[in-house]
C-alpha cells in the first residue's frame, strides 16, 4: 500500500492580510536576568543574537516545518522583555498571502527562546522553556465576523444547452452546495434559456417580490451574441458594485488568461444583491472563492446596521 504525502494545495485561496504574534518564556535564575541585563555574561549580547535567529526561524520555517508553504513574509518584529526569573519574548509576522503566518511566528518565538537557553546555559544550569503558543493571528476567511447564516439566496442557470436538455448543469450545482456550506439558505433553483425577456422577469420576481437577499444568474455573461446577461443585469441594478467585480476579475486573471473575456456583473436592486457569473463550474468555483465570505458583510450595511466588525483576536 503506497502512501502519498503532499502540503495542502491554497492555489484556490485568495491572498489577504496575515498577520500572527507569539509569545515564548525562558525561566532563569535571578541572577542571571541581572547578568544579561548589566552586559556580564560569558557570550556577548544573548538578547541581541536571540532577536537575529527570531528573524531567521522565521524566514526559514518551511525548511524547519515539512508542510508548511514558503510564504513571502513582509514584516517580523521581535521584543524581549525581563522579570525578576524570566525572560518573554514576544514575535509578530506579516504576510499578504493565501495561508497564515502562525508557524513563523511560533517558530521565531522558539527559536529565541533556545537561542537565550544556549547563550546563558554556562552560568545557569536551570534554564527551562516554560511555554511557546500564539498569542493572536488574523487574516483569511476565518477573521471574517460575517456569514451566510440568515440569508436566503437563488442560483439561476442561463444557458440555452442546459434548459434545452442537451448538456447538464455543474455550474449552479456548485453555486448552491458551496452557498450552503456557508450558512446560506437557497430555496430557488431555476434553468433558463439565453433570453432577454424571461431572464429580466425572472430577476424581477426574485428580488421584488420574493425578496431574495442574493440572486446568482451563472451564464451568460461572454462575447458571444446570445450572451445577454450583463445587459439585462445592467438595466436592473440600481447601483453597481464596481469591487465585487474587479475581485472576481483580479482572482481569474492570476489562474487563467482568458478571465479577461468575462463581462461579470454585480449591483444592488432595491434591498437584493444580484451577480452575473460566467457560466464555468470553473468560474463558479473562482467566485466561491474570491467573494465569500467577505461579500456577506455587505448585507447588515445595506439593512443599515453598519459594519460588521471582525470576529475577536485570538489573545
Amino acid at each position: 500500500m503506497k502512501s502519498l504525502s503532499s502540503t495542502r494545495n491554497v492555489s484556490g485561496k485568495p491572498t489577504t492580510l496575515r498577520i500572527a504574534r507569539a509569545v515564548a518564556r525562558l525561566r532563569a535564575r535571578p541572577a542571571t536576568v541581572r547578568a544579561v541585563l548589566s552586559g556580564r555574561t560569558t557570550k556577548a549580547d544573548p538578547v541581541g543574537v536571540a532577536k537575529v535567529a527570531a528573524i531567521q526561524a522565521a524566514k526559514q520555517t518551511s525548511l524547519l516545518i515539512p508542510f508548511c508553504h514558503q510564504i513571502p513574509i513582509d514584516g517580523i518584529t521581535v521584543a524581549v522583555t525581563t522579570g525578576r526569573s524570566w525572560f518573554n519574548i514576544e514575535t509578530e509576522v506579516t504576510a499578504v498571502w493565501k495561508t497564515g503566518v502562525e508557524m513563523e511566528a511560533l517558530s521565531a518565538a522558539a527559536a529565541a527562546a533556545l537561542t537565550l537557553y544556549d547563550m546563558l546555559k554556562p552560568i545557569d544550569a536551570t534554564l527551562s522553556v516554560e511555554h511557546v503558543r500564539l498569542s493572536f493571528k488574523s487574516g483569511g476567511k476565518s477573521s471574517f465576523a460575517a456569514d451566510g447564516r440568515g440569508l436566503r439566496a437563488a442560483v439561476v442557470v442561463l444557458s440555452d444547452s442546459v434548459s434545452g436538455g442537451r448538456t447538464k448543469d455543474l455550474s449552479g450545482k456548485i453555486l448552491v452546495e458551496g452557498l450552503r456550506k456557508q450558512g446560506v439558505r437557497v430555496p430557488v433553483f431555476r434553468v433558463l434559456p439565453d433570453d432577454a425577456a424571461p431572464i429580466s422577469a425572472a430577476l424581477r420576481q426574485l428580488t421584488d417580490r420574493r425578496k431574495i437577499d442574493l440572486v446568482i444568474a451563472c451564464g451568460g455573461t461572454g462575447a458571444g451574441r446570445r450572451d445577454v446577461t450583463t445587459g439585462v443585469i445592467g438595466e436592473l441594478i440600481d447601483r453597481r458594485l464596481n469591487g465585487v467585480e474587479s475581485a472576481f476579475f483580479s482572482y481569474g486573471q492570476e489562474r487563467i488568461p482568458t478571465a479577461m473575456l468575462s463581462r461579470c456583473i454585480a449591483g444592488i436592486r432595491k434591498n437584493s444583491v444580484i451577480l452575473g457569473l460566467p457560466g464555468s463550474p470553473g468560474a463558479a468555483r473562482d467566485a466561491l472563492n474570491a467573494l465569500f465570505p467577505a461579500l456577506f458583510h455587505i448585507f447588515p450595511v445595506m439593512r443599515g446596521k453598519g459594519h460588521r466588525r471582525s470576529s475577536s483576536p485570538r489573545r
